[in-house]
């Protein structure tokens, strides 16, 4: 079930928040769960089973390290086995076909391939299955003895299928104690319909610019490269506003129902270096690896080629993320090399002014091409792209017919695209200050306005318009 369609936002969604106001508080969570695993099956009823079994296991082996922590040897043991069993099963059901396909080109073999279906979500919650183990056996978070409960953080339905990827400590005192109060019930319903314009509105219409323009490419070298260059500009913002407006919904129907998620964007796109990039985009990912691999691998607090390796395993395991290809581990590496320069050679933030404002150009170019890589099916044909976008196969660089259309038909969406990437309610908030009339102006103007962007949106569905999350993928 997506979130941007109307049986979630005009059925489900409704139903949920009736049954859990009316509920007394000690039904409340037992009402989440079971809505969570609905809302699981309805798109995926056959898989529902291997998330709970991932919810058994991680209950079970949590319960064992509390248990035992007195043992270091024996919590170790079943630390490392939680750590196999998940790993393990995102591996077969991610990664199996990849590595059978790999193998049978290295080695010559034949083995066959067993096009084994993705679970939707399997590496967000297996992700949050895997940070709460390891936090219980740091002594970081208390076990959680009520499996119920267990069950409905991993499984809760508005972080569930695509992130953010929620820290079991960062809601452990949440699950059973929390606030709905009206306030949080607007801005939860605020933020939501922002992430539900976000994605319908912006990333559906730029979806459609940059898959018209992709397939082209497939079938010819002789494309306009402003024209290649249109279509990976909106590519970077549809997957943006795709996945950052999934998120707003996700932390949006959390303050519905009394949690606070952390944020999971800042713009990303007004960074100044690959690092600060990295600091505002996918922001619970980055910090996953951060927290779990990185710094257990000592981070930089070591010498430089051991830092450069530490980068090295947490680009390559990034990139294999995201899925089963060359084209996403390409795109991991590329990133490697970006950072070994930056931190090395480059260091930005040592250099003068102008020097940084290079450097922030550098890095929104390479972050365009990155997403080209990362949209191909494959790395020969992400190359293809980046080489058609330089003008090595078309060296005309003109604003054509296409080009033209395009911007005709979708350079609204485009602009719009290009000023939300950037923090314009924050300057306007700045600009108003403290201005008794234009903030009553606002108090008006501002729910007005979100209302008629949602029925903008929903005008958008009711026509049919193509609608997954790029996300749901991984």
């Amino acid at each position: 079930m997506v979130f941007s369609s109307l049986l979630f936002t005009f059925f489900f969604l409704p139903v949920v928040m009736l049954l859990y106001f009316l509920a007394k508080d000690k039904y409340r969570n037992y009402i989440l769960l079971v809505a969570s695993l609905i809302f699981y099956a309805y798109g995926e009823p056959r898989f529902i089973l291997v998330m709970i079994a991932s919810i058994i296991l991680n209950y079970g082996l949590a319960i064992g390290i509390d248990r035992l922590k007195d043992s270091q040897t024996m919590a170790r043991l079943l630390l490392i086995s939680d750590i196999m069993v998940n790993l393990g099963l995102l591996f077969v059901y991610k990664y199996l076909d990849f590595a059978i396909s790999v193998t049978n080109q290295v080695l010559g073999t034949g083995f066959q391939i067993k096009n084994i279906a993705l679970p939707i979500g399997i590496s967000f919650f297996t992700f949050q299955s895997l940070s709460y183990v390891v936090d219980v056996y740091r002594g970081q978070v208390e076990v959680q003895k009520n499996p119920l409960f267990l069950a409905l953080y991993i499984s809760f339905f508005p972080q569930l299928i695509a992130g953010p990827i929620v820290r079991y400590k960062t809601i452990e005192r949440q699950i059973t104690k929390r606030e709905c109060t009206i306030d949080k019930f607007a801005e939860g319903g605020r933020r939501f319909l922002l992430g539900f314009c976000k994605k319908v509105i912006l990333s559906n219409n730029l979806s459609i610019v940059a898959a018209n323009i992709w397939a082209l490419a497939e079938t010819t070298t002789e494309v306009n490269p402003v024209l290649l260059w249109t279509g990976s500009i909106c590519f970077s913002m549809q997957i943006l506003y795709d996945f950052s407006g999934y998120s707003d919904m996700a932390i949006g129907l959390g303050k519905i129902f009394g949690f606070e998620f952390e944020e999971n964007f800042n713009y990303p796109y007004i960074s100044r270096s690959v690092t600060e990039f990295w600091r505002r985009w996918h922001i619970s990912l980055g910090q996953w690896f951060r927290d779990y691999v990185y710094i257990p691998l000592g981070g930089s607090r070591v010498p430089i080629i051991r830092h450069i390796l530490n980068l090295l395993v947490v680009w390559s395991l990034t990139g294999l993320w995201h899925g089963a290809s060359w084209s996403f581990v390409a795109w991991g590496m590329g990133y490697f090399i970006l950072l070994v320069i930056e931190k090395f050679v480059v260091k930005p933030e040592k250099r003068n002014f102008v020097f940084g404002v290079i450097w922030q150009i550098i890095t929104l170019i390479c972050v365009n091409f990155g997403w080209v890589i990362f949209n191909s099916a494959g790395i020969r044909a992400g190359i293809r792209y980046c080489l058609g976008m330089i003008g090595y196969y078309h060296s005309q660089w003109a604003i054509d017919a296409d080009v033209i259309y395009y911007l005709r038909e979708y350079g609204s969406y485009m602009l719009m695209g290009v000023a939300f990437s950037m923090p314009v309610a924050g300057w306007l908030s700045a600009l108003i200050g403290e201005n008794v009339t234009l903030e009553r102006i606002k108090s008006v103007v501002l729910p007005i306005g979100y209302g008629v962007i949602f029925l903008c949106a929903v005008s958008f569905l009711i026509m049919g318009m193509h609608n997954p999350f790029i996300y749901f993928n991984f």
